[in-house]
Parts: structure tokens; sequence; C-alpha cells
């Protein structure tokens, strides 16, 4: 037992390390697939459907080999989660191109407000005061090392504020699904990615259509062996974070998720600037220590209320002296009766 209370900390890390290193890694090899000064591949939304095959490809053979165990979870309830998903990404991909990339970074970060009103809506959680000054301290710090010029208009106001609502759902429901359902992260997303696949494989195309005019069939038609390279690391990156974000939402939860994935946004900066000699001023600085802050400040505060929640059910041993002063009354009154058959006990 004790070596498993031991291997339960550094599994945690491992989760955290795992989605912290491939999601900065399959941002850069998007970055370099992506950018003009690359393979100038625009297909954002059809590439996040390969992302989802492979990893649906990895599931379907894990399964078939017995390293994991299928459990049922009801077809509706894996339709509802992937139409929620997929809103996510698709709103996020149209907020991207009708808003700034200011006004993008702030509605990311509006995410982690968004979160803990709704899991006090759908769960009624609620959070220190700790954890509320860390996550102001974290939205802060990030946005100050992240967001520049900020310009909105209606549709790109809209198309934000659905992603924001669907991505929060998202996450929440991955926690819920898994507690409910008794499933791992891996089962769970062995069971969601190949719906998602097939319906962003079908839509992505139009999708990335309307947003670049571009079509994915002629970008094939002379496709590089060196894009394809990188479409494949994408891919494969894809699967560990996919799995990650799963493992680190059900062992933590979806705040802790939002709040201390910003790591990835200072490891974003800090690489960009190292290898691809993107600028890095004293205020992208003073953001990101600022953030990293915040993150500290929130890992204790979590730490504390683990520590506050643990005390409270031992504190409650003793009976009160009103349910003394009734269990007296109930004895004098008489023999206590079995209301369904009747009997004395």
């Amino acid at each position: 037992m004790e070596s498993e209370k031991k291997a339960s900390p550094v599994s945690d890390v491992g989760a955290w390390a795992m989605n912290v290193i491939s999601s900065v890694g399959i941002i850069m090899a998007n970055k370099q697939l992506m950018s003009a000064n690359g393979y100038s591949f625009t297909f954002a939304t059809t590439l996040t459907g390969f992302h989802f095959a492979v990893t649906a490809l990895v599931g379907f053979v894990s399964n078939s080999t017995g390293y994991t165990s299928a459990k049922h979870v009801p077809l509706w309830e894996l339709l509802w989660f992937s139409i929620v998903a997929n809103m996510s990404i698709t709103g996020m991909n149209l907020s991207l191109m009708l808003n700034s990339v200011g006004f993008y970074q702030i509605s990311k970060l509006s995410m982690i407000p968004v979160v803990c009103v709704m899991e006090w809506i759908l769960h009624n959680k609620r959070y220190s005061k700790e954890v509320k000054v860390s996550v102001v301290v974290v939205v802060i710090g990030v946005g100050v090392c992240t967001v520049t010029d900020v310009k909105v208009n209606a549709k790109g106001f809209i198309c934000a504020c659905v992603a924001v609502l669907a991505t929060s759902l998202q996450q929440i429901s991955i926690g819920s699904l898994q507690k409910k359902y008794s499933i791992g992260a891996f089962e769970l997303l062995s069971k969601t990615a190949p719906i998602q696949a097939l319906s962003l494989l079908v839509l992505g195309p139009f999708i990335d259509y309307y947003l670049s005019g571009k079509l994915i069939s002629s970008y094939m038609s002379t496709i590089s062996s060196g894009a394809i390279m990188f479409i494949l690391i994408s891919c494969s990156l894809a699967v560990f974070c996919n799995i990650s974000q799963y493992l680190c939402i059900g062992r933590f939860s979806a705040v802790s998720f939002q709040v201390l994935g910003h790591m990835k946004t200072v490891c974003v900066l800090t690489l960009g600037w190292l290898l691809f000699d993107s600028e890095l001023t004293f205020k992208n600085i003073g953001g990101m220590l600022v953030a990293v802050a915040g993150m500290v400040i929130y890992s204790w505060a979590v730490e504390v209320e683990k520590a506050a929640s643990k005390s409270i059910p031992h504190s409650k041993h003793s009976l009160t002296e009103e349910e003394l002063n009734l269990l007296k009354d109930g004895l004098e009154k008489g023999p206590i009766r079995d209301l369904e058959f009747g009997e004395s006990k």
C-alpha cells in the first residue's frame, strides 16, 4: 500500500509532464507545418481529424490486444460529448480567424472563470479564497505576456463565446464521465476518438475551405515528403496530448487543467524565442513570472483545500447535544419499532 501511495505523486507529475511536453511539441510541429515559412498546411480542422483518427487507431489496437478493457458508456453520451468537443474545436478555429490574436488569447483566459462557474452550477463545487486569488494572478500574468492588439466584431465574439462555453463543458464532462461510469482516461478516449475523427474528417475540409479559401485536395495532390513527415509527427504527439488531457482532468479537475495548463503558454513563448527567434520583451518575461507565481500559489491552495477536506470527516465522530436529547426521548417513549415490519428491535 505504501508503494502505491508513493507512486501516485510520481504518476501525477508524469501525467502533467506528458501533457506539457506533448502540447508544446505539437504546437512547435504545427507551427512549422502551417506557417508560410514552413509547409503552408492551413487545414487545422482536418488536421485535428487526423489526430483523432490516429488516436482511435491506437485505442482499437490497445483494446484488440487486451491491453485495455472496453467498458460500456451509452452511445447518446458519447455522441453528445463529441458534438460539444467538435463545437469547441470549430469555435476556436473560427474565433482565431475572425478576431485578433489578442482577443483570441483573452477568450482562452476566460475559460478559467467560466469553468469555475460551470462547476459551481453543475456540481455545486466551491473554491477557497486562496484558489480564487491564484486564478486571478495566473490570468493577469498570462494576459500580460500574450495579449497585444485587441480587435473584435459581432461574428467573432459569438464564435468566441461558443468556443469558450463548449471547451469548458467538454473538459468538465471528461472528468464527470470518468467518475460516472468508472472508466479510465484512455478507455474513454478510445470511445470518443472514432466519433470525433469521423465527423471532423467529413466536415473538416468544408470548414477549412471557409476559413482559408483553399481545398485540401489541391494541397494533397502536390504535398511534399517534409509536410507528410510533420503531419505524422503532429498526429503522434496528438495521441500523447489527448491521453494526458484525459488523465490530468480525471485525476485533478478541469480548473486545475486550465490553470496549470498555462505552463504550456510559458514554454511555447520561451521555445519560440530560442528556436524561431521570436521577440521576447521584458513585458513577456514579467508576465510569465507572474503566471508561474500564480500557478505555484494555486498548487499550494489546492493542497490546503485537500488537507482541510480530509480533516473535516474526523471531527464528526461524537453526537451533538441535540442528537443525544433526541435519542434519549426516543428511548424513554419505548422500544424502537421497525417501520416496515412493525416488530420491536
